[in-house]
């Protein structure tokens, strides 16, 4: 199971939203749960609410993922940063051939997008 956390969802997690807990605890836990922290929205999640960044990267099943090319360019066609790369980093790659999960405590926000969407609303 591969999860992109947008940066609602990294937001939630620092105010101790139950589900993003629950998938920080299986991504250290249990084999096979991978979740990915995109740096542009770990960014936003950091100036929503300060030191979530820091958390979030200290966490062992947390993966921070870069800013390269593929995303910068990404991110260029983009209105935020952060839901671009978050978005970005959803979409197959070799090593996730079906895409990522991106989560998140703003659904809406993804309708007609091509991203597989898990709602983290309490």
């Amino acid at each position: 199971m591969h999860i992109v956390l947008d940066e609602t969802a990294m937001a939630a997690a620092g105010q101790g939203n139950v589900l993003a807990s629950r998938l920080i605890h299986r991504a250290h836990a249990e084999t096979g749960w991978f979740l990915y922290a995109p740096s542009c929205a770990l960014v936003e999640a950091d100036r929503a609410r300060p030191g979530t960044a820091e958390h979030l990267a200290a966490l062992p099943g947390i993966t921070v993922l870069d800013l390269d090319l593929t995303a910068a360019l990404a991110v260029a066609q983009q209105e935020t940063w952060a839901a671009a790369h978050s978005q970005h980093a959803a979409q197959p790659t070799a090593d996730r051939p079906e895409g990522a999960i991106v989560a998140t405590t703003m659904p809406k926000r993804w309708e007609g997008l091509p991203v597989r969407v898990l709602d983290l609303t309490p």
